[in-house]
């Protein structure tokens, strides 16, 4: 095989000036805008891991904010139910006063209107002890009883201390007998002496009548009282009923 060195050499010089143009006139300018494009899709992409940075963060902010969110309703609610039992015992606690108040007012009203019951019951009784006394006063003899009311006045008499007794009738002394029905003349004289007698002295008595003693002789003075009666008996009858 024969080699033409004039074509060789032709075509190699027509490759030489080709590199040299495509270097010249299109590596370079290829080369620029594939660097351009390489630093705006660098730019690029910097730029959306910038913003993913951003919406990270920002994500994470939303994350913590719902978190404050979750916390504080949370904070709300533990307060909410705190406040709500708070208030639920202040309720009870004032029901429950309000419950011992109304009891203590109840046992108060009861207590009263017992007490004004057995008042009024003792009242009735004592008012009727009376009437019962009165009409067996009526049914006996007034002499006989008289008579025995006297004997009890002049033990009652007997029974006191020297000294009071003393003090109580000396000589000229004014007493005052008291029955419930009118006592006659002779009679009244003979009380005097006896009464006298029982006191060792001679003191001036004065008999009035009191109906109200029902049955009975009581002897009063400046320092003696002497309650000798029916009504005296019945009205200690009555204090040992009354509650």
């Amino acid at each position: 095989m024969t080699i033409d060195w004039w074509t060789l050499t032709f075509q190699t010089v027509n490759v030489a000036v080709l590199i040299w143009l495509l270097q010249r006139f299109f590596w370079k300018p290829v080369s620029s805008l594939i660097e351009q494009r390489r630093r705006t899709t660098q730019g690029i992409l910097d730029d959306a891991e910038t913003k993913q940075k951003n919406v990270t963060g920002a994500l994470a902010d939303i994350a913590s904010t719902r978190a404050g969110f979750v916390k504080e309703s949370d904070d709300i609610k533990t307060a909410a139910h705190l406040s709500a039992e708070q208030e639920l015992a202040a309720l009870l606690a004032d029901a429950a006063k309000a419950a011992a108040a109304l009891d203590v007012a109840a046992r108060a009203s009861i207590e009263k209107d017992r007490s004004a019951a057995a008042t009024a019951l003792s009242q009735r009784a004592s008012t009727l002890a009376v009437d019962i006394a009165q009409h067996l006063a009526s049914r006996l003899d007034g002499a006989a009883i008289q008579a025995t009311f006297l004997e009890w006045l002049l033990k009652a008499i007997a029974a006191m201390p020297e000294n009071e007794r003393r003090e109580a009738a000396r000589d000229g002394s004014s007493l005052v007998a008291i029955s419930a029905a009118p006592i006659a003349a002779d009679d009244q004289e003979r009380y005097r002496r006896l009464i006298g007698q029982s006191f060792g002295s001679h003191p001036d008595i004065v008999f009035q009548t009191d109906a109200t003693l029902i049955v009975g002789l009581e002897l009063r003075g400046p320092t003696l009282v002497l309650s000798n009666s029916w009504r005296a008996d019945l009205a200690q009858v009555a204090m040992s009923l009354t509650p």
